[in-house]
């Protein structure tokens, strides 16, 4: 299960990978983007700046090419988290549609060209959803973070594969998720 109270903690970082994960914009990289955002404490600190480190070492253009090259062209780097599992199979459509309710639910219009399992989108959905008080929050979200899970993994594997700086972005995205993973006493902890 997850712990929403330090999910909670975290939405900033969201924010920051729903950023970064969309198509480049050359403010994005200012470096302001960075000040505060993280203590070496988090569990993303490392991997956020190795990420920042090597994505600077890039021009703009060469930045808008690599995420184009990415993100676009290669079927095993997609950023729509139900794809790996689903490609285009009826399973795949009724997620999409659990993932839009669950939008909803928070009160979050979704774009309507964009389809819901959109990594950015669902780092932005963390980032601005208010669930605190919601008593059904956390059932809701153990299918929301699984999705991630499951799709940044193959995703992962991906652009270590590929070499790209964007391997630490989503390598901070779940050191991030997994952070907030409620770890269950086993038996003989509890003795």
């Amino acid at each position: 299960m997850i712990n929403l109270d330090k999910l909670y903690s975290y939405k900033h970082l969201f924010g920051f990978f729903a950023q970064q994960l969309t198509y480049p914009d050359k403010l994005d990289f200012h470096p302001s983007v960075l000040e505060g955002l993280t203590e070496e404490t988090d569990p993303a600190y490392e991997h956020i700046e190795r990420f920042w480190k090597l994505i600077h070492g890039y021009s703009m253009e060469e930045i808008e090419e690599m995420y184009v090259q990415t993100f676009d062209f290669q079927k095993d780097s997609t950023l729509y988290m139900t794809y790996f599992k689903f490609e285009d199979s009826k399973e795949r459509g009724q997620m999409l549609a659990k993932l839009k309710i669950l939008y909803q639910m928070f009160g979050l219009d979704m774009p309507e060209e964009e389809l819901s399992d959109y990594l950015p989108l669902m780092c932005e959905f963390i980032y601005a959803a208010e669930w605190k008080g919601y008593s059904q929050a956390e059932k809701d979200f153990s299918v929301f973070i699984s999705v991630i899970e499951d799709g940044t993994y193959h995703l992962l594997k991906s652009l270590e594969k590929n070499n790209s700086p964007y391997y630490h972005l989503v390598k901070a995205l779940r050191e991030t998720l997994k952070a907030c993973v409620r770890q269950e006493a086993s038996d003989h902890e509890l003795a």
